[in-house]
């Protein structure tokens, strides 16, 4: 098996600054007021450090609802425009949004859902030469949290996401301009999030580069809290940053992008045993 150690696009480690624009995200709900607002805020991400900004006009925090395609367009459509040039991602599972973020200049599509719930973002994809980000998520946003249950988390979450890129891969996108994401907090109960990171050399063993997204996950809130505890602070997040980075991990999806550039930058160094890369 291979191990994972980023590539040319997305050298290790990146950071991918989160900028929902949704009105009931889990940990930044109705932050924006405006679209010009958003992009200030994802700019101020890029001058932080961030390798890209992920931007998504759907919630996908567990309980959520979907919204029509034309409302996901309605969020996102004027906050990349407003980034038309920077290095942007869509977080989003649907092929018209997708083709729309990608024509105004988006790199990856982020899809949560790993080509299920609409395959033809693969097409999407493919004809535009961008990156891929397949996560694994049990059931869907409404009800992952009812009772995720699963033999070996690990085991399982990594046959999924081998099955995902061979689809991906067959329907006409590189291998080399995909990436995985084993979707901590996506249908998982917090000591299997855990799990997961704990065994993470087994999902990078697959031999892509693979995104963790710990920021402020409600598992990092149980660790240091009670179980009414639904957000997880910036230090805990990267705490388990590091920790994933120690393990294999390529990329980053953070809120706090300066805090997270600097300690990865930090551990990285320590892995290499040089000051400079």
């Amino acid at each position: 098996m291979r191990r994972a150690t980023g590539n040319e696009r997305w050298p290790r480690p990146a950071v991918m600054g989160v900028v929902n624009v949704t009105p009931d995200s889990f940990s930044d709900s109705g932050r924006f007021g405006s679209a010009r607002e958003a992009a200030d805020v994802a700019r101020a991400m890029l001058a932080d450090g961030a390798a890209l900004v992920d931007v998504g006009g759907e919630s996908t925090r567990p309980g959520s609802d979907p919204v029509t395609p034309e409302e996901e367009l309605r969020r996102v459509r004027p906050v990349l425009e407003l980034l038309a040039g920077e290095r942007v991602s869509v977080d989003t599972s649907r092929a018209v949004v997708a083709r729309e973020a990608l024509a105004l200049g988006a790199l990856m599509v982020n899809d949560v859902t790993a080509l299920r719930r609409d395959p033809d973002v693969a097409a999407a994809v493919a004809e535009a030469s961008a990156d891929l980000c397949l996560m694994h998520m049990q059931g869907e946003p409404r009800t992952m949290q009812a009772a995720p249950h699963y033999e070996d988390v690990v085991s399982e979450v990594a046959a999924f996401l081998e099955e995902r890129l061979a689809f991906a891969v067959a329907a006409g996108i590189p291998e080399e301009r995909i990436c995985l994401d084993p979707g901590i907090g996506f249908g998982k109960t917090p000591d299997q999030n855990l799990e997961l990171v704990r065994r993470l050399d087994r999902i990078v063993a697959i031999g892509r580069p693979v995104l963790v997204g710990l920021s402020r996950k409600s598992t990092l809130a149980r660790v240091l809290g009670g179980p009414e505890t639904r957000v997880g602070t910036d230090a805990a997040s990267v705490g388990a940053a590091v920790a994933a980075f120690d393990r294999g991990a390529t990329l980053f999806r953070v809120h706090d992008v300066r805090s997270h550039v600097e300690a990865l930058a930090a551990a990285a160094a320590v892995e290499r045993g040089t000051v400079r890369a």
